[in-house]
């Protein structure tokens, strides 16, 4: 993780980045279940799991918004804020075993209310180790302009 200093300018449309992966387990199961209180049998029932058509115990979608966009954190700009993300949609189940990693590319530049400031947009999506998009979401910055 380090620091590095990016204003509204440095932004350009479709600039990607690619974080690392990381493997689900069973300890993230147990531990986000804990944290949030959701101990429903589609994440923490095996046995159950195997009676219904997905076979097998799903990862909580929030429990993969967190990590995916946890792994985004590898850079941190001192000049940009986050207003908080829209459109995230659970696309695709991820399971114990699976590895993911994120990808996050500008998608709009605007303007904002204080004039010292600008708006952008990063699309993130978030995608398991056979190329799927399981999850995806818009990250919304307002970042200081130079």
């Amino acid at each position: 993780m380090y620091f590095k200093s990016t204003f509204f300018e440095d932004y350009t449309i479709d600039d990607k980045r690619v974080t690392v992966g990381r493997t689900i387990t069973e300890t993230d199961f147990v531990v986000h279940a804990g944290h949030t209180g959701d101990f429903f049998p589609h994440h923490m029932d095996e046995e159950w799991c195997k009676t219904q058509p997905f076979g097998q115990r799903i990862a909580h979608g929030t429990m993969i918004f967190s990590i995916g966009i946890g792994l985004t954190a590898s850079e941190i700009n001192p000049e940009a804020f986050s207003r908080g993300y829209d459109k995230m949609r659970f696309v695709k189940p991820v399971h114990i075993g699976d590895t993911i990693h994120s990808e996050i590319t500008i998608s709009e530049k605007g303007e904002a209310k204080n004039p010292e400031m600008g708006a952008v947009t990063e699309h993130v999506e978030i995608i398991n180790q056979r190329g799927e998009v399981v999850l995806v979401c818009d990250h919304l910055l307002f970042v200081k302009r130079k």
